[in-house]
């Protein structure tokens, strides 16, 4: 039956690209709008577009502005603004933290040796001696026949713990899922189950590949101020402090044990391994100041003429990490990539749905979430408080990090296998010769890293796909190179500028044209997306 629906529904994707007003638009999705948005949210002016500052101010009255030129009304009520309480805390480590080994007092200096903040609401944390247990990958997951706590006792004690899950380190794919990493591979996993066990604190050693980006990164969140929902218990619930060890003090804290760090890693990747107490104490003092405070997610709606209580929503985050510590020079993280290419990706879609001949029959909503540098804060505050209701929710087609290197043959989509939606998506970038391409990088754990994922775990089928990784000027190669040049040199830092001269927008063109053609087959359809056999969300729906 579902083969036949689908079928079906491909005919009517084909008959819906004839259109003449479909046609239009589609072929009016301009480069010049995209790079004229990315040219105002990634300037100077909008200082890094960070939650609570005058960049805030600057960029959801800019946001709004466009969704009123577009003819999209506001999505909440009478405003284009939801509020997301939150609160925003800004620890400073009193240097050194101190672990004892019993063999050497490790005198680690934050941030460049250890990365640790507190997300508690008290002025003050005092960490005396807290016993350090290793507790392998910190995950518990019948499901796998996994737990890394059996017979471990770490209440009030801190953890330590590898990035990511067993199976990337191993390339068995019957481990977990191989090298994809599963969400208990994530980082914010190991902190939610390191407070579900009552620890007082959590380390996660370091380890490039499967972070999936620098040290450099937690590095720089554990000196800027952390942003969270806010709860009526002043964050009780969660560690006294978390945090990140370079891959170096590990090495030396470990070392004292016995241990070799890579060693000690391939044998915890073994099932039946077993954690133990590292005879070893950690003692720290973290200053904290906060302050409550409110951001805003910013909508807008083109209502559908036959079913508005249905939407379509696509997705793009507007916020970014502010003013913070210079490099080269330079302290404003503007974002022009993380995540301005995706705006004016988003406002481009949003112009096309306008520029057709008639309004969809099913609701359009442009979404952009506030605090999704901070944890997908705004978008998991929206699906909590959603104006359409999730089982009226068809998708949440999102994007992020977008990179302007021009035309690319593949499509490459984060969670590839999810749903149904790669088969739709498949069949429109044909129609591109294009190619859709499993994320090379699945191990690095995107899919759980950007706003789709607060859907999905509503249980709405969610896509987050783009060109990346196969160049039609350049090939795969060049592309690569590219990625790793971004992630590298200016992923979360102030060097992720706009550059008109080098930039070529071209490809991010032909992504907002798919994106475009997907959603609006949606939109005129009773299509509903459905998860696939093996998804963690299809009992969700």
């Amino acid at each position: 039956m579902r083969r036949i629906t689908f079928f079906f529904s491909l005919l009517l994707l084909i008959s819906c690209s004839r259109d003449s007003g479909f046609e239009k638009a589609y072929n009016n999705i301009s480069t010049d709008e995209m790079m004229r948005h990315v040219s105002v949210l990634a300037s100077d002016e909008f200082m890094g577009r960070a939650p609570f500052t005058r960049g805030e101010e600057l960029t959801v009255e800019y946001l709004k502005n466009e969704l009123i030129s577009l003819g999209f009304e506001p999505a909440f009520g009478s405003s284009y603004f939801q509020d997301v309480p939150m609160v925003e805390i800004s620890s400073e480590v009193v240097n050194p933290v101190i672990i004892n080994t019993g063999i050497n007092n490790h005198k680690l200096l934050a941030p460049d040796d250890i990365a640790v903040i507190s997300p508690r609401i008290m002025e003050n944390i005092e960490i005396k001696d807290s016993e350090l247990v290793f507790a392998g990958f910190g995950i518990s997951a019948p499901e796998y026949e996994w737990d890394d706590f059996n017979g471990l006792d770490v209440k009030g004690k801190t953890i330590v713990v590898f990035v990511n899950d067993p199976g990337l380190y191993t390339g068995n794919n019957d481990l977990f899922k191989g090298k994809e990493m599963t969400y208990y591979g994530r980082w914010t996993y190991k902190y939610e189950q390191a407070a579900r066990m009552g620890a007082t604190g959590i380390l996660i050693i370091h380890e490039t590949e499967g972070a999936g980006y620098p040290y450099n990164i937690p590095r720089n969140s554990s000196i800027t101020p952390n942003l969270y929902l806010q709860t009526g218990n002043k964050n009780a619930d969660r560690c006294m402090f978390t945090g990140w060890l370079s891959a170096n003090s590990a090495e030396a804290i470990f070392s004292d044990a016995g241990y070799d760090v890579n060693t000690l890693r391939t044998e915890a990747c073994k099932p039946g391994f077993k954690g133990f107490n590292m005879k070893a104490t950690i003692s720290l003092s973290i200053n904290n100041s906060f302050s409550e405070n409110v951001s805003r997610n910013v909508a807008g709606v083109l209502k559908g003429k036959e079913s508005p209580d249905e939407v379509i929503i696509y997705s793009g985050h507007w916020d970014h990490f502010g003013v913070g510590e210079k490099e080269k020079g330079d302290s404003i993280f503007n974002g022009a990539v993380d995540n301005g290419t995706t705006m004016a990706m988003v406002f481009e879609i949003g112009r096309a749905f306008t520029n057709c001949s008639d309004r969809p029959d099913r609701s359009v909503m442009l979404f952009f979430p506030t605090s999704e540098e901070q944890g997908l804060l705004g978008s998991l505050y929206y699906t909590d408080h959603p104006v359409f209701d999730m089982d009226k929710t068809v998708t949440c087609i999102n994007n992020d990090l977008v990179l302007p290197i021009g035309r690319m043959k593949d499509v490459m989509v984060t969670g590839y296998g999810q749903s149904d939606l790669d088969d739709m998506l498949e069949e429109a970038a044909a129609k591109q010769d294009r190619y859709l391409l499993p994320d090379p990088n699945a191990h690095t754990g995107m899919y759980f890293r950007s706003d789709h994922f607060a859907f999905a775990k509503k249980g709405v089928p969610s896509l987050y796909a783009r060109g990346n990784c196969d160049s039609r000027e350049h090939g795969k190669e060049w592309s690569v190179m590219q990625e790793r040049d971004y992630i590298n040199n200016r992923y979360h830092r102030p060097a992720d500028n706009y550059e008109p001269e080098t930039w070529n927008f071209e490809g991010i063109r032909e992504d907002a044209q798919l994106a475009f053609k997907l959603g609006y087959y949606l939109a005129n359809s009773s299509e509903w997306p459905h998860w696939k056999e093996g998804s963690e969300f299809k009992e969700l729906r």
